[in-house]
């Protein structure tokens, strides 16, 4: 199942509030204040704090 990318007009990092941006390679959303990245499994956004990645600068 592929990520709807009309979804990143609603979702939002669960952290900041900040706009996401999709990463197709990776499969993920980009938080690029906070540095965090999301995974999508499934198609389906896990936009859980706890499940986020830390991104190294």
């Amino acid at each position: 199942m592929a990520f709807d990318k009309k979804l990143l007009d609603i979702v939002a990092c669960p952290v900041c509030k900040g706009k996401l941006e999709f990463n197709k390679e990776q499969q993920q959303l980009i938080c690029k204040t906070d540095r965090l990245a999301y995974p999508i499994n499934d198609g389906i956004p896990v936009l859980l704090e706890n499940k986020a990645i830390s991104l190294a600068e």
